[in-house]
């Protein structure tokens, strides 16, 4: 696995606290927005001291999920690649973060076109060469074909598509990386009770050993597992029992407060960063005050 040396954040701002105001947003109660902004600063330094370089989209939109810098847009090795998010809201969301790219010289290497739809989160690099895509309420047959064929073409990666549940529906949507979280070439977090069963039968060939998570810590994003590095993963606060297992299989494990911009609009660390290979026209990030 790949170290993650930089990511794209975008801390909560007037937009995030007003997220509860529109049901469609899917946010369980009022967002207290001093709150989330203190999490969602621990969170960047922390990432911050365990080596990583942190850039923040300083742009503000009505948009409250642009907190989740995640689903909008797929960089790889080549280029970018905007998605086009089947989430209503999110539709802008994929110019904003191209605009940011193409300021730093990263090209458009392709882009999920209409009727398509698809979302980083139904994204999953089980290795460097080996990616799964689940289709889901956000991530229709037309978005999962054309970002299998893409990345197989540029990439020269092996792609796998499989379905996920509807579960409890789109109020309480479940992405891929809802159900699984690779930590290393050989040992990824999963949920068995929504993990597909052609990617448990993916994960058995490939020999990648799994750690289960429990039903009540699946609630609170305990599947929702950041890896910075092989071995050393970011894991949001208030899951014991999956901290004690990721720690039994040998990771050093880091978490954070995640009460608003984690519980309240249901994205983990996963959700809050874009990866980016290198570091684009930046220079290290020195800790948020």
């Amino acid at each position: 696995m790949r170290p993650l040396d930089a990511v794209l954040v975008h801390p909560p701002g007037a937009a995030f606290g007003r997220a509860f105001d529109n049901p469609a947003h899917g946010f369980r109660h009022p967002v207290d927005l001093l709150v989330a902004q203190r999490e969602h600063e621990a969170y960047c330094n922390l990432l911050i001291r365990l080596g990583v370089d942190v850039h923040v989209l300083e742009v503000e939109t009505d948009d409250p999920d642009l907190v989740y810098t995640f689903d909008p847009l797929l960089l790889t090795d080549v280029g970018a690649i905007p998605l086009r998010p089947g989430k209503p809201n999110r539709a802008g969301e994929p110019a904003v973060v191209e605009a940011w790219l193409t300021e730093r010289g990263v090209p458009v290497v392709g882009r999920i076109e209409a009727p398509g739809t698809i979302e980083g989160g139904d994204v999953a690099w089980l290795r460097s060469d080996v990616a799964v895509i689940g289709r889901s309420l956000r991530t229709n047959d037309a978005g999962a074909s054309q970002l299998a064929e893409l990345l197989a073409a540029l990439l020269n990666a092996q792609m796998r598509v499989v379905d996920l549940p509807y579960w409890r529906g789109p109020d309480e949507l479940v992405h891929l990386l809802s159900v699984i979280s690779p930590l290393a070439d050989d040992l990824a977090v999963v949920y068995p009770p929504l993990l597909p069963a052609g990617l448990h039968g993916l994960l058995t060939d490939l020999g990648i050993r799994t750690i289960p998570v429990p039903d009540d810590e699946f609630e609170t994003l305990g599947c929702n597992v950041l890896a910075i590095r092989a071995g050393v993963v970011v894991v949001a606060e208030g899951n014991p029992v999956t901290r004690q297992l990721l720690e039994a299989a040998g990771c050093e494990v880091h978490a954070y407060p995640a009460t608003e911009i984690g519980l309240n609009g249901s994205g983990g660390p996963t959700c809050l960063a874009l990866p980016i290979p290198g570091s684009p026209g930046h220079t290290p990030s020195e800790p948020t005050r």
